[in-house]
């Protein structure tokens, strides 16, 4: 997509973090923008922030679990804006070891990490291939190139998302389609993804505050604490839609190295020691 002024992006978890920070760089390139965030009061600050700096925005609230308030999302925006362009696939949350993890955690994990995607793509690929034209980006991470430890339903979760969009990206190519696809792999970015519980369903709540549960959480909060700026993962989400790339690396030394540890684990290597 050479020219992104006046294309119309859809950012879902758009409120905050890498979301927002992407959205404030879309406004500098004159993309409109439509903001989706299962957090009202959050999203309503971005919208006014956002129109405050001079973009054209909407936001929606929607939990992208739901196909349904995905369909809401996709609605406002015609309304609003007749088209779509680019669909960022962003919305997440974080929880979680393999072990003692119960199911109704994965499922909520996966519910937004994984169906959050596939319902984007659903919902709005079709827009994009009828108008052969469109960029599709979804957020993976490091955590879905190579697992580790404490992160089971996330790992799991980011590594779906790696696979269909590579799924994805030569489906589009296989039709000759200017629709073009990325998947965003960061390593720690300083965004809420260690404060995931906030959003957790009531009836989880309970599982929040077991003690294995708040030592990961704090393992994260540092982690995420020292990572990079969202800032700089939006301009490499930026540079993508005009360059279609489809790998977006933020961290790259760090995505090559955890790639090529897995590799000689596969060749009969002993298993990559993380460092924790």
């Amino acid at each position: 997509m050479k020219e992104l002024d006046g294309r119309v992006a859809v950012i879902t978890g758009g409120a905050s973090g890498i979301g927002f920070a992407t959205a404030k760089q879309f406004a500098k390139e004159g993309i409109n923008l439509v903001l989706a965030d299962i957090e009202e009061e959050p999203l309503e600050e971005a919208v006014v922030s956002l129109s405050n700096d001079g973009a054209t925005v909407i936001g929606i609230q929607s939990d992208v679990a739901n196909l349904t308030d995905v369909e809401s999302v996709r609605d406002a925006a015609l309304t609003r804006f007749g088209a779509v362009h680019i669909v960022f696939n962003n919305a997440g949350v974080g929880g979680g070891s393999v072990i003692n993890t119960p199911p109704a955690v994965w499922d909520w994990v996966l519910g937004v990490n994984v169906d959050g995607v596939v319902n984007g793509i659903s919902v709005f690929l079709p827009l994009l291939l009828e108008q052969n034209e469109g960029h599709v980006i979804n957020t993976g991470s490091l955590a879905g190139l190579g697992g580790v430890p404490g992160m089971g339903p996330y790992c799991a979760s980011k590594f779906a998302v790696v696979g269909l969009s590579e799924s994805l990206f030569y489906e589009l190519e296989m039709r000759h389609s200017d629709v073009h696809c990325s998947v965003l792999c960061p390593a720690f970015v300083k965004t809420r993804i260690h404060e995931s519980e906030r959003n957790i369903p009531t009836e989880l709540a309970s599982w929040s505050d077991q003690p294995e549960t708040k030592a990961i959480g704090d393992f994260a909060r540092q982690a995420v604490l020292s990572g990079i700026e969202p800032s700089v993962v939006a301009e490499q989400v930026t540079r993508a839609l005009t360059a279609e790339n489809f790998w977006i690396l933020p961290h790259q030394s760090l995505a090559l190295a955890t790639t090529k540890r897995r590799m000689e684990w596969m060749e009969g290597g002993d298993p990559p020691r993380l460092g924790l």
